[in-house]
């Protein structure tokens, strides 16, 4: 798991409960209700966050009997737990204010003037600012050293939790923006329908923000497919070694967040692994000891049992291969093409 990934979460999670609790204040005394979903908004993204600090360390538990191949994708289980919990505590109940809000005429607090709102409002900017930060500096540090573009990373990445935090984050300073926006309007206007509007258009960025990270982790969890890169430099170990003839089948997924699962059957050039055994034996001696069959049958028997020890040798040093050329490549299960030794 990515350092990064792991202060990004937790300092995301310090940051929202501060901001939550000055929100909820800020409701509190004004009764606005784009503050309470600016609340509830940070109440859902310390919640979600929390989710991905528990997928975070569940993800890393060594495998077992049950779990042979270890515990990665319950980082995605997680985090798709988070999404949903975006979904419905931040967008549902946010949207659902909002409409109510709405109906009801909406709301306008002359009293208390905007400032406590828009102070409120301020401080959250800079610690959730100061959160997003540490998110983009974390996945732009990977990005750059996979020789990808941020976007692109952003985009294609098994980084769950760096993701997850980027775009709650990023939708934290946006609702934040939002917020002083439709709070500095209903009070420059005193127009009641711009608390509930301010409202809606939060519960719709959340709503987007838990639909991206609901797919992304479903297409996870199914069994994606590892990068592009990865796949290519698969390949190629397969493709440059003398002793594969053909590969048969093969299949990369992405089996957790820092973690790939590499099978294929290898068809092997029978040819080379003969001539890798028998080195610098000379073979016109070795035609002139074989003079009966009893001698030849002992040879093949011991030249069998050979070629089988060398199968086995040589696929420990394509998964070494494979792992050397693929850090992330911790599962790797070759083996032989089967078909040539039922013909």
């Amino acid at each position: 798991m990515a350092g990064g990934s792991k202060a990004a979460v937790y300092s995301a999670i310090g940051a929202n409960s501060i901001v939550m609790v000055a929100k909820f204040i800020g409701f509190a005394l004004t009764g606005s209700g784009t503050m309470l979903a600016e609340g509830i908004h940070s109440l859902a993204d310390v919640g979600n966050q929390s989710l991905l600090a528990v997928g975070m360390s569940r993800a890393e538990q060594k495998p077992d009997e049950q779990h042979p191949y270890g515990y990665g994708r319950d980082a995605f289980v997680w985090a798709l737990m988070s999404a949903v919990g975006i979904f419905f505590l931040g967008c549902g109940v946010t949207v659902a204010h909002g409409v109510q809000s709405l109906l009801e005429g909406g709301h306008h607090d002359a009293s208390t003037g905007p400032w406590i709102n828009l102070g409120i409002l301020t401080l959250s900017l800079v610690a959730e600012g100061a959160s997003l930060w540490i998110a983009v500096r974390a996945l732009a540090k990977e990005a750059k050293a996979r020789g990808q573009g941020f976007w692109d990373y952003v985009r294609t990445t098994d980084d769950v939790f760096g993701v997850a935090v980027l775009l709650e984050d990023s939708a934290a300073v946006f609702g934040v923006i939002i917020a002083f926006i439709t709070v500095g309007l209903t009070h420059l206007t005193h127009a009641p329908y711009w608390d509930p509007i301010g409202s809606l258009l939060i519960g719709a960025l959340l709503g987007f923000v838990a639909f991206f990270l609901m797919r992304r982790n479903r297409t996870l969890l199914i069994g994606q497919s590892i990068r592009k890169a990865d796949l290519d430099a698969m390949h190629a170990v397969f493709e440059n070694d003398p002793v594969v003839e053909d590969v048969i089948m093969s299949r990369a997924v992405v089996e957790g967040a820092d973690a790939y699962h590499i099978a294929a059957e290898i068809d092997f050039d029978g040819a080379e692994l003969a001539r890798r055994h028998l080195g610098d034996r000379d073979l016109d001696k070795l035609a002139e000891e074989l003079d009966d069959g009893d001698k030849l049958l002992a040879f093949l028997e011991e030249f069998g049992d050979a070629m089988t020890d060398q199968v086995g040798v040589e696929v420990d040093r394509l998964e070494a291969r494979l792992r050397e050329a693929i850090p992330r490549a911790r599962h790797v299960d070759l083996e032989p093409d089967g078909g040539d030794l039922a013909d």
